[in-house]
């Protein structure tokens, strides 16, 4: 698995150059939700393949797979809480914005459990 550092770099490599993680996903018969949500779960499966399961708990990847679950369009609370799920989290966010989808659209956010 690569160091964050590294996988940061090449993301941002990545980024510089056409997605390969969304190269043949066909959306002719797509809304736009649906689009955004299936380049969500290719860009999810390119980072997590990249940043490995260590340090990935799986309630991060159960919340994930309950926001991919909704069509992406509830607001499930998928918290990171360790160093690679923040990676996780911040890889996401860029990767999205980079397909045209606003900062807000990703699901991470941590909600104070008592309040």
């Amino acid at each position: 698995m690569l160091s964050s550092g590294a996988f940061l770099a090449l993301l941002c490599l990545q980024l510089c150059s056409s997605p390969a993680w969304a190269d043949d996903i066909q959306f002719e018969d797509m809304t736009w939700p649906e689009q955004k949500c299936v380049l969500y779960q290719r860009a999810w499966d390119w980072a997590y393949d990249g940043i490995g399961p260590d340090g990935i708990s799986a309630e991060f990847v159960a919340q994930n797979d309950d926001f991919v679950a909704t069509g992406c369009i509830e607001q499930i609370v998928v918290c990171p809480r360790s160093q690679e799920e923040f990676d996780m989290a911040n890889m996401l966010t860029v990767m999205t914005m980079n397909e045209g989808m606003a900062s807000t659209f990703v699901p991470f956010t941590c909600r104070d459990e008592a309040g």
